[in-house]
């Protein structure tokens, strides 16, 4: 039979219990549409978690770490002695070094310091970070009151919302001087209208830090004339002659002095949200300043004190951490490769975002398994179908079959019929699932629109999925006509004739 005469003949057939087969079609378009509509709802939301961390800029950010620095360091590390021997200082040398690495498009320094910042008679206790240009492109900027800074050095500063609330606070509000905490506020802020935040943008604040000036090794401190100087006398002596039993020497003592500096800064931006443009503690300060000002400060870090206790001095301060930025998230893992090569630790989002994706790939995989049991019960209705439909037309079959039609010929037309209905119903139901999805997105902005959120895209329809939900309809359609194709090549044409 001639593939032409195979479809004219599936067509009419179809068309001669249209209602049935139309009912049959819309079985398999409602199960296509649940199945499609699920795996839009884990593609929308797998979009959506991917474009919040792409925004923030860190799929293409690596923190950078001493060895002993990195909490997560695997123990065999530890026991070979890689805090001994395979560590490197992150210093001036290692940032040129890392600066120079494929790919590698800016390196800055983590600082943070904790600072009293004055405004206007008060004193407020909080945590200062430093932001590379780069950070304006964070999603915390995007709503922002005022505009970033004007240039990495620029005597700038950036508050965080409930910092600037604290600053406009009643004067009556008890103490001129309180702790603020370092991460966002747990507990209520004063009632601050966004017009007295914007009065803010302009006025200065005074910033107090304690700056990290070098001072001269220690003179050598002769003992007491009569040996019977003070204990603190007799010690001085002994460190600066570099005697064994001090414990120390005079070639490792590296010594510096924490001065109390102060820093006008004019106030040009204020954000409602943490900007996540560090790998490390960053984001929960509440003040922001242009990381080329930060370094200038030359604050008092953490990891100097480190050094100092671990007898690891260093003339020069080293770098308590480093962040890098690559031109591509695709070279994030060679970066990494290269980094620990050169000795030191690393972590990126790409570590974290490895268990998210085999999170999504399990979502993804349950929602398309409870998409497809109403897909499943549609191709019984096709069986139903077809079945009914060789009952009625075993005259015809006989007819078929005596005139020289093959059992083949007798199958494939079944075939035809099925994957007729299958390939209709899979574009009804993608396309029926695609209204739910119009729908759902609609609902969703419009509350997100009451909540004063932005709008977002929540079901998603990739053309993947289009395409796959109508193979998958036109698959499970052919399977369905398996039996009654072969119950419908079997019938016997003498038998057939003879009752019909």
């Amino acid at each position: 039979m001639k593939a032409n005469d195979l479809v004219e003949l599936a067509g009419r057939n179809l068309r001669e219990s249209g209602f049935r087969n139309s009912l049959t079609t819309a079985g398999v378009a409602v199960g296509v549409a649940a199945l499609v509509a699920m795996l839009s709802l884990g593609a929308g939301l797998q979009g959506l978690v991917t474009e919040r961390f792409a925004r923030s800029g860190l799929f293409n950010t690596i923190g950078v770490f001493t060895a002993r620095d990195m909490r997560g360091m695997e123990r065999s590390e530890r026991r070979s002695g890689v805090l001994e021997s395979n560590t490197r200082p992150l210093d001036d040398g290692a940032r040129k070094d890392i600066s120079a690495l494929p790919h590698v498009i800016e390196v800055y320094p983590e600082v943070r310091l904790l600072t009293d910042v004055s405004f206007e008679g008060r004193t407020l206790f909080t945590s200062v970070s430093g932001l590379s240009p780069s950070a304006s492109q964070n999603e915390a900027f995007e709503k922002m009151h005022g505009r970033f800074f004007s240039g990495p050095e620029a005597e700038e500063a950036i508050l965080h919302a409930d910092f600037a609330r604290d600053l406009l606070a009643p004067a009556n509000s008890p103490g001129d001087s309180f702790p603020l905490p370092m991460g966002p506020r747990t507990g209520s802020t004063p009632d601050v209208t966004d017009a007295q935040l914007d009065s803010l943008l302009g006025r200065e604040i005074v910033l107090h830090y304690g700056e990290r000036e070098p001072t001269p090794p220690p003179t050598q401190a002769p003992a007491h004339p009569t040996g019977r100087g003070t204990r603190a006398q007799n010690a001085a002596a002994s460190t600066a002659r570099g005697d064994p039993a001090s414990g120390d020497s005079t070639d490792d003592t590296v010594s510096f002095s924490v001065v109390r500096r102060e820093r006008r800064l004019r106030i040009v931006g204020i954000i409602d949200t943490e900007p996540f443009a560090g790998i490390t503690a960053s984001a929960a300060s509440r003040v922001f300043l242009p990381v080329g000002l930060a370094e200038k400060l030359h604050p008092a870090q953490a990891s100097t004190l480190r050094d100092i206790m671990q007898a690891k001095p260093s003339a020069s301060e080293n770098y308590s951490a480093l962040v890098v930025r690559v031109d591509d998230p695709a070279r994030v893992q060679p970066t990494q490769d290269a980094l620990k090569r050169m000795g030191f630790r690393t972590f990126s989002l790409l570590d974290a975002t490895k268990s998210l994706r085999r999170v999504f790939v399990i979502v993804d995989l349950f929602l398309a398994i409870f998409g497809s049991v109403a897909l499943v019960v549609a191709s019984l209705g096709i069986v139903n179908t077809l079945v009914m439909s060789v009952l009625e037309r075993r005259r015809e079959i006989g007819v078929l079959k005596a005139l020289g039609a093959s059992d083949a010929d007798v199958k494939r037309l079944f075939f035809v019929e099925a994957g007729v209905m299958g390939t209709a119903g899979g574009a009804l139901g993608v396309l029926l699932g695609w209204l739910i999805g119009r729908v759902i997105n609609f609902g969703t902005n419009i509350y997100l629109t009451n909540q004063d959120l932005p709008h977002e895209t929540v079901v998603l329809l990739p053309l993947w999925l289009i395409a796959g939900g109508v193979a998958f309809a036109i698959v499970v359609s052919l399977l369905s006509g398996i039996y009654p194709a072969a119950r419908a090549a079997r019938l016997d044409p003498v038998q057939v004739l003879r009752y019909e």
